[in-house]
Parts: C-alpha cells; sequence; structure tokens
C-alpha cells in the first residue's frame, strides 16, 4: 500500500502576478523550486492563505531570484497578487519510505526569498512572531 505524504511545501509566499489569458498554471522562481524539491510539470496544490481558495495546478520555472510566484490562467479567478499562499506537493510512498521521509518545508521572505528551510511540517521558525506551531494545542 502507498501513502500520499507532504513532499514539500513552500510557506506564506506572495503573489506577485496573475494572469487569465496566460498558457500555463503556477510559475514559480527557480530558486523556490529547488529549495523546495519541486520540478516543472510536478503536480502541487495552492492554498489561499487571504481567502481560503484552495486549487490543483503544475509548476512552471521561472526565472531565479525573480521572487516569481505567479497564478496563471483559470485559477487567476480564485487567487489575486498580494494574496499569500501556501504552495504544497505531495508523493506517494510506501509504508516504509514514509516513516523515513522528510519533507522539504520552505518558508520565505517579503520578496519569496527562502529564509529558511526545514523537514518539520508544524515547525514556525525563529522570528515568525505571528505564527504558531502547527502542533499546539490551547489549553
Amino acid at each position: 500500500m502507498y501513502r500520499e505524504m507532504l513532499k514539500s511545501k513552500i510557506h506564506r509566499a506572495t503573489v506577485t502576478q496573475a494572469d487569465l489569458h496566460y498558457v500555463g498554471s503556477l510559475t514559480l522562481d527557480s530558486t523556490l523550486m529547488a529549495a523546495a524539491n519541486l520540478l516543472p510539470g510536478e503536480k502541487v496544490d495552492v492554498v489561499d492563505i487571504d481567502n481560503g481558495a484552495r486549487l490543483s495546478t503544475y509548476v512552471i520555472e521561472g526565472p531565479a531570484g525573480s521572487g516569481v510566484v505567479g497564478i496563471n490562467g483559470a485559477a487567476a479567478r480564485l487567487i489575486s497578487p498580494g494574496d499569500l499562499v501556501i504552495v504544497i506537493s505531495y508523493a506517494a510512498m510506501t509504508e516504509e519510505q514514509a516513516r523515513a521521509y522528510r519533507p522539504s518545508v520552505v518558508f520565505v521572505d517579503d520578496g519569496n526569498r527562502p529564509q529558511h528551510v526545514g523537514s518539520d511540517p508544524a515547525e514556525a521558525p525563529d522570528g515568525a512572531d505571528d505564527l504558531i506551531r502547527g502542533d499546539t494545542v490551547d489549553a
């Protein structure tokens, strides 16, 4: 049996452009792609923190260092420039692989440059005072 597991995520990236008539889906700075272990054409989910929209699409490689997070095609009706998003990829793994695998969790700065890369999906990195660990339970 295979399990669908978190492979990587880019947390709180800012959408830099959205074009309804553009061919393609999600254009990402290739530096971000490398940090998140993403390949061109790879399926991802995009979750809009500002409006709750969630969609599946695929990645197109953008210029390195550009900070581009571009929403293309029909998805541009759901996600707008300036919105904060989480980009998530998954991988099918055996039980043994899933227990050993550590995802790439990428936090970015205001220019969508990687600032912290870890493997704990619940982690709120140092300096992210507005974020709470994902496994925190309110008493």
